[in-house]
């Protein structure tokens, strides 16, 4: 098994198990003002980790939900096993499983997996970007003015006022705007030219690795800046390459 086939395996079982357990009562393990923590998470990560370490055992993998495998390995896969774990706490159908696998620091395959609507994006590095099997790319509008923008506001004070500054600013501009709860998910969107672009001032590794390949093999653009205050955490805006995106930031 390739290790862009062994990633669908886990993602699509991991999906079963999200899938499965929608609708019900989910155990909170963690609650705090702007999020929420589910056994399930760690259930679907556990998954995760047995399918991947159990195939490729010298390996490491790195988690919204900790740790596992072989710290010193050069191959880390990268896992959000619930990407929208509030949307799923409250029955909202948008969230997924990512994955990515990092190799020499370098991101070189992801898969995006959706288990209500049933769609997979896969992409390797310097290979067409797919969606169920079919190749995608970002979409040509130019223009803020026929665009739909994804703007994430995070879940401290200043990640909340600058998010919603650039709500605002982008409001007037974008023919549509969007909040959905789901980076993973939004980045999969631009790369298939379902959304224009995506900004957040704060977000994790594990949210956006495999999506920004995505974005990038789909014809976009995602720019990274690391927040020296917070570990592992990120600063993004992503487009389809095309749109002026600084005239909102």
């Amino acid at each position: 098994m390739t290790d862009l086939e062994l990633t669908v395996h886990a993602a699509l079982e991991a999906g079963k198990l999200l899938k499965e357990n929608f609708g019900s009562d989910a155990a909170v393990d963690e609650a705090t003002h702007h999020d929420i923590k589910l056994a399930l998470d760690k259930e679907s990560q556990h998954l995760i980790e047995g399918i991947l370490l159990g195939a490729r055992p010298g390996d490491a993998l790195y988690g919204e939900e900790g740790i596992g495998g072989n710290p010193d390995s050069s191959r880390q896969w990268i896992v959000d096993p619930i990407d929208g774990t509030v949307n799923f706490y409250y029955g909202i159908p948008h969230f997924c499983v990512s994955i990515a696998l990092r190799v020499e620091g370098e991101v070189v395959l992801g898969v995006i997996h959706d288990p209500i609507i049933g769609d997979t994006w896969t992409v390797e590095k310097g290979g067409q970007p797919m969606l169920n099997g079919r190749p995608i790319s970002c979409s040509k509008r130019a223009k803020l003015e026929e665009c739909a923008l994804f703007v994430g506001c995070g879940k401290d004070e200043e990640a909340l006022r600058v998010g919603l500054e650039r709500f605002r600013k982008a409001s007037i501009r974008a023919r549509k705007m969007r909040m959905m709860g789901s980076a993973a998910l939004g980045l999969a969107y631009i790369a298939s030219g379902r959304l224009d672009a995506y900004v957040e001032s704060r977000i994790s590794l594990w949210d956006i690795a495999a999506g920004k390949l995505l974005v990038e093999a789909a014809g976009g653009k995602v720019n990274l800046e690391e927040n020296p205050d917070h570990a592992d955490s990120w600063s993004i805006v992503a487009t389809n390459g095309l749109i002026p995106i600084e005239e909102i930031l």
